[in-house]
């Protein structure tokens, strides 16, 4: 009697949800999940480390706003700068290029020749902070349609077994369909956070390469003209004094 009253407690297992819908979908169902869950690890791992990238670029800019200008020469404020930095690249690919102007045979304006230097360093940034992109918009573009690809094959099958049963009711029917279409629910939740962090990874590489252009222009004027044009560094505000207090007399009777 009491393994009856225990029977009888235990909760039952539901027969609709994730894992009946991949046992039941078989070799084609588990295969569509599988992809999907790659899919969202891929995207997850794009997003932490397109975040990790930025944000180490993002700090170097207001390491060189705050002090890179106010050395005596580029190469002293290189040193300033970390070694693999994406702003050090820029200075030091722009002190090649003025190292190389002097060898060319072929006369050619140093400013041309320094801006497209300076073009080509600065195309190569943003072509590795782009990397990575393409894979999130792929994701959020195909993942929907691999899940509603699973989610047919999950009707037919059903179909095809109420058919064989020779069942129509709402209960035959309901659950196994309502089973299949677990799989779109599935591609939609990786569709959407890929869609999401390709456009905030897009708006962050944006502000990035405004900030990239300007220290290119600033350091191409720096190069060609030797050094006698330079933006001015970033100081700190002076702090503001204090009002004099008024003393106010009362007035006389």
């Amino acid at each position: 009697m009491l393994t009856t009253i225990l029977a009888a407690a235990a909760p039952k297992e539901n027969p609709y949800g994730l894992i009946p819908a991949l046992r039941e979908g078989g070799l084609i169902s588990q295969t569509v999940f599988g992809i999907l869950v790659l899919m969202l690890f891929f995207s997850l791992y794009i997003l932490f480390t397109k975040l990790f990238e930025q944000q180490k670029i993002l700090n170097q800019a207001k390491r060189v706003r705050a002090g890179f200008w106010n050395a005596n020469s580029l190469r002293e404020g290189a040193a300033k700068l970390e070694k693999n930095s994406a702003y050090r690249q820029l200075v030091d690919d722009g002190l090649a290029a003025q190292e190389q102007h002097s060898k060319l045979t072929d006369p050619v304006e140093a400013h041309d020749w320094l801006h497209g230097s300076l073009a080509r360093s600065e195309d190569l940034i943003n072509s590795q902070l782009k990397s990575g992109l393409s894979f999130l918009a792929t994701v959020g573009s195909t993942a929907p349609f691999i899940g509603l690809f699973g989610t047919v094959i999950g009707i037919i099958r059903a179909l095809v077994k109420i058919g064989a049963a020779g069942q129509a009711s709402i209960d035959a029917v309901a659950g196994p369909v309502g089973e299949a279409l677990i799989m779109t629910a599935v591609g939609l939740a990786v569709a959407v956070p890929a869609v999401l962090a390709f456009n905030w990874l897009q708006a962050r590489n944006k502000k990035i390469n405004e900030s990239l252009n300007a220290f290119s222009n600033d350091l191409l004027g720096y190069l060609a003209s030797d050094g006698r044009v330079r933006p001015t560094a970033a100081k700190a505000a002076p702090a503001k004094a204090a009002p004099a207090a008024t003393t106010s007399t009362a007035p006389r009777a």
